[in-house]
């Protein structure tokens, strides 16, 4: 892995990045690394002047060995160094950073997800199914995990859903070398508000569903900003399925039109849905068959492109909640459309598990225990629709909290989704970063319906998760919503263990 000079001048040119190049009196010739982390420049670095940065992070770059550095703007720290300035950063880092991992992106086939909710399931659904079609040469870069390879070692937590440009070559990179033919990644907003993924294309991208999130001081300004981003997506794929019943669906397809030809662009709704009747739509599934714990859905095939996949037929999905078949549907037609026959989708599907998503406990004296990542309105009401209709007579005890410093307006999204479907609420803390839980709780509270809703605030998680737990009798449902698997809280700017709520539900029912 290198880049040439000549590498780097060529290719922020033909993309209009380069402002100029003031050159050291030795100029390197080529870099052996790349990185925006000063504490892992080495000899022959080229380092990246991003985000948050400060001059002294430069001055430390070229101490461990950096040559040269691409910014918007010339330092004084960065005498004795190349400069290269650009006129944005991010997009030249997003650039320089495939070249200088070789392109892997062309060694893969990419199926990009985005959605408000249902990313990580979709994405576990597909890579379950062909990683399975090719022996286990899929890789998978979710929010909860990346996989770059068929070892253990090579499977690990995710920091950010969509990672920065050069961790991300950089792992797509090793996935090939790993002997990876697929990759299955979720794609959030701000991978490309940030431009994080900027010139890379998908083979495939699937749009979900669109509601307002990630809206904030920190995040995106305005819902049409969000949409936006998210509508990127369709405008830098190859082909595309789209949920048809999304909200903004006009906008969504006309984003997809607009860089797309039909044939490239693949619908699908849910039977008898209104907007069924309005747009010839490829396929349509129905539930055939629904519990507590899985479904059956039907699809049909409506356009020759569609009939074409030969997905026809039932399939089982073991994961509940008629949101997830949604999820489920995106998933066989993108598996079919890698060359994945129906009968090997019907054979897999069922087998994919989701770590930390709408898992299921059973206790012997209380409620049965549902364990999701559920952190906005749209999720949560979907969970809590889902289960109420299970249950229309029993309660419905639901555990959350909101996280710090980014979707601030997540926290009304909360309390409404509360009111609209629990009996009972026990705000606690998720991951409040640098602001204080109690008041992220009592904006929770704010916005939850006190006359419908019983409310209590319990700050420490494990023991708002035991309580939840314990207020509960049997034929009733306790939902533990926010964190599932995520073995760390953010306090105080600090990762800090946590034992995960399932280890918490698991230890405690065993205890009982």
């Amino acid at each position: 892995m290198a880049l040439t000079m000549s590498q780097t001048m060529t290719l922020l040119s033909e993309h209009d990045l380069l402002i100029e190049k003031k050159a050291a009196q030795e100029p390197p010739r080529k870099f052996a690394h790349v990185t925006y982390d000063s504490r892992q420049a080495t000899a022959q670095t080229l380092f990246f002047c991003k985000g948050n940065f400060e001059p002294a992070y430069l001055n430390q770059a070229k101490e461990k060995g950096a040559t040269a550095y691409v910014s918007e703007k010339e330092y004084a720290q960065g005498q004795g160094l190349t400069a290269i300035i650009v006129s944005d950063v991010q997009k030249a880092m997003s650039l320089l950073g495939a070249a200088f991992y070789g392109f892997p992106q062309n060694q893969l086939f990419i199926t990009g997800i985005t959605g408000t909710k249902g990313k990580t399931t979709t994405a576990y659904f597909a890579h379950g199914v062909q990683d399975a079609h090719t022996d286990g040469h899929a890789a998978l870069f979710s929010t909860i995990d990346r996989i770059t390879g068929p070892k253990p070692e090579q499977r690990f937590k995710s920091d950010l859903t969509t990672p920065e440009s050069l961790d991300l070559f950089h792992d797509m990179a090793e996935a090939v070398k790993n002997g990876m033919t697929h990759l299955i990644m979720e794609v959030s907003s701000q991978a490309f508000k940030k431009n994080r993924v900027y010139g890379l294309k998908y083979d495939l991208g699937i749009f979900l569903n669109i509601s307002p999130d990630h809206i904030g001081r920190n995040e995106h300004p305005t819902f049409e900003d969000y949409l936006y981003c998210k509508e990127q997506l369709l405008r830098n794929s190859k082909n595309v399925i789209i949920n048809a019943e999304s909200q903004h669906f006009d906008e969504i397809y006309g984003a997809a039109k607009g860089s797309l030809m039909d044939d490239h662009i693949y619908l699908y709704a849910r039977e008898n849905s209104l907007i069924s009747f309005q747009t010839q739509v490829d396929f349509e599934f129905k539930e055939t068959r629904q519990d507590l714990t899985e479904s059956t859905v039907e699809i049909s095939s409506y356009s020759d492109k569609g009939r074409k996949l030969a997905v026809d037929g039932e399939y089982e999905v073991d994961i509940p909640g008629d949101y997830n078949q949604e999820n489920a549907i995106a998933a066989i037609v993108a598996a079919a459309m890698t060359g994945v026959s129906a009968t090997e989708i019907r054979q897999h599907l069922p087998e994919v598990r989701v770590p930390g998503r709408m898992e299921v406990f059973q206790t012997k004296d209380h409620g049965t225990v549902y364990i999701d990542y559920a952190h906005n309105y749209a999720s949560l009401k979907s969970l809590l629709s889902f289960l109420r209709q299970q249950i229309p007579d029993e309660r419905l005890i639901v555990l959350t909290g909101s996280t710090g410093d980014k979707g601030i307006s997540r926290r009304s999204g909360l309390g409404q989704a509360i009111s609209e479907e629990a009996d009972v609420a026990i705000l606690t803390s998720d991951d409040p970063a640098t602001e204080d839980p109690l008041q992220i709780a009592q904006e929770i509270d704010q916005h939850i319906d006190h006359d419908q809703v019983e409310v209590q605030i319990v700050l420490d998680r494990k023991t708002a998760v035991k309580q939840a737990i314990m207020l509960s009798k049997p034929g009733e449902i306790v939902v533990l919503a926010g964190k599932g698997r995520d073995a760390t809280q953010k306090l105080n700017g600090k990762n800090v263990p946590y034992e995960t709520d399932v280890k918490i539900a698991e230890d405690l029912i065993k205890e009982r």
